[in-house]
């Protein structure tokens, strides 16, 4: 097996996640890209627009549009941080009362998609996954 044999696999299967997680979502007026957003803010707080497509290795174009359309939809704000030009991305009340139950949802897809791996394979999932990219 070559390692582009892996590396397809692996894009069709994130393709398909996306897609299906879409799906899910979309009960929540939600796309998976906003999701996304939604995730990291709940597990790490407030953050900066550019800590945010740092993080998610996303253009900073493309997460100005989205969270342009979530503060429209309700689900975040920004607001001013420590200089003129920065902004700090904080989930509403709304996001937060919503989480819980947009969070089942994904839970129950989460469960259908990878419901298939044991507890040892997903670890093992997670460490081979942390090594793709680290010696560039």
């Amino acid at each position: 097996m070559q390692k582009s044999d892996v590396l397809h696999l692996l894009n069709q299967k994130v393709r398909l996640f996306s897609k299906e997680l879409n799906e899910y979502v979309q009960q929540h007026e939600l796309y998976a890209s906003q999701w996304t957003i939604l995730y990291v803010l709940t597990k790490r707080g407030p953050m900066t627009q550019t800590e945010i497509w740092k993080y998610l290795q996303v253009e900073a174009p493309t997460v100005t549009r989205t969270l342009t359309r979530m503060e429209k939809k309700g689900w975040v704000k920004r607001i001013s941080g420590q200089d003129k030009r920065e902004r700090i991305i904080v989930l509403t009340e709304t996001a937060e009362t919503m989480l819980p139950e947009i969070q089942d949802s994904v839970k129950a897809f989460e469960e259908r998609f990878a419901g298939s791996l044991t507890e040892k394979e997903q670890i093992e999932l997670y460490r081979l996954l942390e090594k793709l990219g680290t010696d560039r």
